[in-house]
């Protein structure tokens, strides 16, 4: 098989896990009866969902899982300008791919609907804690400046080799400890439309702002980096 369908395909699986279990979790999880897993527990799912593909397809394809990781790493010379299209096509399609299969286990419960949200990010009425459009602006911009920030270094060749997964994974983590309450977190363009779509209405009127925060924090951070990581003096 050709080594850039692989890529693209491993692009496609890895963001299918990441929506699968990142908005699973908060769909299926998160308010389950006496034993749901929180805020925490989803922030949790969205790191390990990064971590254990990092692991699984980084030698493959790099493991963006993101539009805004893609751009990010374009910015940072790390990633050439040819791929970033069908990098992108992979990630949106595995993520819409990924909502599908979680929209058809959810409407199986007596109840479901997803004007609950289906873990779509929002602002203003739609976000959890009722955040300014400003505010969801800001945060995604930073949260993914700095997601961007973390990816650079802990994949530069100077650092402790190994260890890049559990870093990258834990900040994603920590991002949605952060932001969950003011967008639902998006931070990655695909997630955000993979569940979209299937909400309709308001999370598509909104979506343009979970592509153009993150992608533009996305090159700011790795532009951070690019200066700071500078070998030259």
């Amino acid at each position: 098989m050709d080594q850039n369908l692989k890529r693209y395909g491993a692009e496609f699986f890895g963001t299918f896990w990441l929506v699968l279990g990142g908005c699973g979790s908060a769909v299926l999880a998160a308010a389950f009866p006496d034993v749901g897993i929180g805020l925490l527990g989803v922030s949790l799912a969205f790191g390990l969902t990064v971590l254990t593909m990092a692991f699984a397809i980084g030698h493959i394809s790099g493991c963006h899982l993101n539009p805004a990781v893609s751009f990010g790493l374009w910015a940072g010379g790390r990633f050439p300008a040819k791929d970033l299209l069908p990098y992108i096509v992979s990630q949106v399609a595995g993520a819409v791919v990924a909502g599908g299969v979680l929209y058809l286990i959810a409407s199986g419960k007596a109840g479901f609907d997803l004007s609950a949200g289906f873990a779509s990010n929002g602002f203003g009425e739609h976000s959890p804690g009722k955040y300014s459009f400003l505010a969801a602006l800001v945060s995604e911009v930073v949260m993914t400046a700095f997601f961007l920030l973390v990816i650079m270094g802990a994949t530069d060749k100077r650092a402790p080799q190994g260890f890049a997964p559990i870093a990258i994974g834990l900040c994603l983590t920590l991002i949605h400890l952060i932001s969950i309450p003011v967008t639902n977190t998006s931070v990655n363009p695909a997630r955000s439309t993979g569940v979209a779509v299937f909400v309709g209405g308001w999370a598509i009127s909104q979506l343009w702002l979970f592509w153009v925060a993150p992608i533009v924090g996305g090159i700011i951070g790795a532009s951070m980096y690019r200066f700071l990581g500078s070998e030259e003096d």
